[in-house]
């Protein structure tokens, strides 16, 4: 398989770096100190922050940026079954020979990093050594305040996607005004910060942090997605289109895609490249339905692969598999921070059998026995098995059905990774 060296790779990484979240600036603007500050060199920078839909927004931005004819560097985070996809650098994804080149010099600094400081190094010294005109998109990580990826003052700009209660563990007071607080309260003064649609509490807290920001704000309702007669389009004042798309489906991802199209239109890209662009774009593990190894023995069968962790993702999912009329059964794999009895209530009167799953090679998964007795807890029918085949094996019938792989975008990598 072309993964396993990949896999391997990172693995080594996992072993040698630390994974434990340790939110502080000071070791990687040390260790770019001692490399002669390279992040200085790269240009239009663009930072995406916030709890869901970061990622869609890269992906389409980076479409609609590449469709113009523009170059595009990519960091996003975490990858779904290659640590290559973290790197994306103009019209390639980066070589394992340079992730292992990258790693040495910043090694030879001789300086204490977490893992994903060295993986933003890594990006960091090879967009470097792209086009100077590229525009560089980053993914954020937990939080903004002290993540690894606020290093620019003046980027091209700050991107907000929806903010809602995730990852409370690791502030206090754990309330949703504290995470807006660590997100948005550290934004460039000298930016144009664009901001997705948020529940109207969250858009308060935001408005009220960023009150006194002098960088040009331009919010949800300048813009916006509108539903027709089953179909989206995009609306703003001076543009209104249909979007046309094959693989975007849930409410969630549509709203992920009108920000991308303000960003990329308040940058210079015509709508007419846009609307050409949206059938071609798709989202690995999100929503996504697949055909492969995993279906080739399963009749009248489609699976479907979300990779939803959050209350807002999970009623997303929920809603869209609501227009279905036939059985939906689910694997359910889940980590032990993600507030598993919640997003399962969101699936009541859906979920026809929950089949649990431990995700492979994740000391914090959930185990499968676990997660059966929660899904039996909210009045599921479940059972659980020994891995995703297993789990398969125990759905796999002559009936016509969709089987959701969720809970987890580490689960829906490996799903990915075997089909």
């Amino acid at each position: 398989m072309m993964y396993q060296p990949s896999k391997k790779l990172y693995q080594r990484l996992q072993k040698q770096y630390s994974r434990r979240i340790n939110l502080d600036l000071k070791r990687i603007k040390k260790v770019l100190e001692k490399l002669d500050n390279p992040e200085k060199v790269l240009n239009n920078v663009i930072s995406v922050i916030g709890s869901d839909g970061k990622n869609a927004v890269c992906t389409c931005l980076k479409s609609f940026l590449e469709a113009n004819n523009q170059k595009v560097n990519l960091f996003t985070s975490p990858h779904l079954y290659d640590v290559r996809q973290r790197f994306w650098l103009g019209n390639r994804f980066i070589s394992l020979k340079e992730i292992k080149k990258y790693k040495k010099i910043i090694e030879r600094k001789r300086q204490k990093l977490t893992l994903f400081e060295l993986l933003t190094c890594i990006y960091i010294l090879a967009a470097k050594n792209t086009d100077i005109n590229s525009v560089n998109i980053l993914e954020s990580g937990l939080f903004y305040a002290k993540d690894s990826t606020r290093l620019w003052e003046s980027p091209l700009a700050q991107v907000i996607t929806n903010i809602n209660y995730q990852h409370q563990e690791w502030i206090q007071p754990k309330t949703i005004n504290e995470i807006c607080k660590q997100k948005v309260g550290f934004l460039s003064k000298k930016t144009n910060i664009f901001i997705g649609k948020q529940k109207p509490k969250t858009s308060k807290i935001i408005k009220k942090i960023l009150k006194k920001n002098p960088s040009k704000k331009i919010s949800y309702g300048s813009w916006k997605i509108i539903s027709k007669n089953g179909k989206k389009y995009y609306k703003d004042k001076k543009n209104s289109f249909y979007l046309n798309s094959r693989y975007i489906h849930s409410d969630g991802l549509w709203e992920n895609v009108g920000l991308a199209i303000k960003i990329a239109l308040n940058l210079g890209v015509n709508s007419k490249i846009i609307k050409r662009t949206i059938p071609k774009i798709q989202f690995e593990g999100r929503v996504q339905f697949i055909k492969g190894k995993l279906t080739k023995k399963l009749k009248k069968t489609k699976i479907l692969i979300d990779g939803c962790h959050s209350d807002e993702s999970t009623k997303n999912l929920a809603k869209y598999l609501r227009k279905f009329n036939v059985p939906v059964y689910a694997i359910w794999g889940c980590l032990k921070n993600k507030n598993p009895d919640k997003l399962v209530k969101n699936f009541k009167n859906i979920f026809k059998k929950i089949v649990t799953v431990k995700i492979p090679n994740e000391t914090n998964a959930m185990s499968a026995f676990e997660l059966s007795k929660i899904a039996k807890r909210n009045s599921f029918q479940a059972i659980q098995s020994k891995n995703l085949e297993d789990a398969l094996k125990k759905i796999s019938s002559n009936e016509r059905k969709i089987i959701v792989i969720w809970g987890s975008l580490y689960l829906a990598g490996y799903a990915l990774s075997i089909n």
